[in-house]
């Protein structure tokens, strides 16, 4: 079942939350007064060897616990998120239209993020699921080209006004692409798949994926070559080369996008007086 919502489309850009002068000393009291009040944020991961990678580190240096999960070994998702600070659903070499029980219980998963307004995160298959439980099509590029290694891409009026200095060039692993669901805000766009990043309320998509460390590179180049004989994927050596060029406005992108990502916190629901 979809989830959707009439709240008012606005576009609100990430606030830095960090002071403008502080000392080391206060710098170091600040932190550890917050993460002994931070909830942890839910990570949902699937595959046995896979980790949260540069948003993981992300997210531990603001000090957030990481809650990890693996729908596919057996794990459960909480009924609320009453208990974290938001959710984030990585990537995978599944499709969101896969038949697959833990595929089908994540995507229905999703409305509990949208329903209590948390943060949430969609990183390739994972925002294929965002956009399947908002009632768009997810399939295959129709000349069955992919993505896979840098591509350019260009962020829409609301992706600035959202996040400025977007990278001219992200990293992307995949085969598959989504529509803009209804009622969402497009972020980014690209030449092969259109839709790159899209913002629901605090529920974002990113079709690309800003997670990937130097030594996960090295492991999806390897054990995921066969992928970079698909038409449109990139060699190997071009995902090294393009990463030295384009991967500090990545992670810088990413340490803005982040911070003011977990800091979103629900709206109030209007009730309207009875007459």
């Amino acid at each position: 079942m979809s989830f959707r919502s009439d709240q008012c489309r606005v576009v609100v850009p990430f606030a830095s939350r960090r002071p403008a002068a502080v000392t080391p000393k206060d710098q170091i009291a600040h932190r550890i007064s917050d993460q002994a009040s931070l909830r942890p944020v839910l990570v949902v991961l699937h595959q046995e060897t896979s980790t949260p990678g540069r948003i993981g580190n992300a997210l531990r240096a603001l000090g957030y616990p990481l809650d990890i999960r693996r729908p596919r070994f057996g794990d459960a998702l909480p009924d609320t998120l009453e208990a974290h600070a938001g959710a984030v659903i990585f990537g995978g070499p599944m499709s969101a239209n896969d038949p697959d029980d833990y595929v089908r219980r994540e995507i229905d998963w999703i409305s509990v993020p949208l329903r209590e307004q948390r943060p949430f995160l969609g990183i390739c298959l994972g925002a294929q699921m965002l956009a399947r439980q908002l009632g768009a099509k997810v399939a295959p590029h129709p000349q069955g080209r992919v993505e896979v290694g840098y591509y350019p891409i260009r962020p829409t009026e609301a992706g600035r006004a959202l996040c400025p200095d977007w990278p001219a060039r992200v990293y992307h692993w995949h085969g598959e692409g989504f529509q803009l669901p209804t009622d969402a805000d497009l972020l980014a766009t690209g030449d092969d798949f259109p839709v790159q990043a899209f913002q629901f309320g605090n529920a974002f998509g990113l079709q690309f994926h800003p997670d990937v460390t130097y030594a996960m590179m090295h492991r999806w180049t390897t054990r995921g070559c066969a992928r970079m004989d698909s038409p449109g994927a990139q060699p190997g050596h071009r995902h090294f080369a393009e990463r030295a060029v384009h991967d500090a406005a990545e992670r810088a992108w990413l340490k803005h996008f982040i911070d003011g990502w977990i800091a979103r916190v629900p709206r109030p629901v209007m009730l309207q007086a009875a007459e």
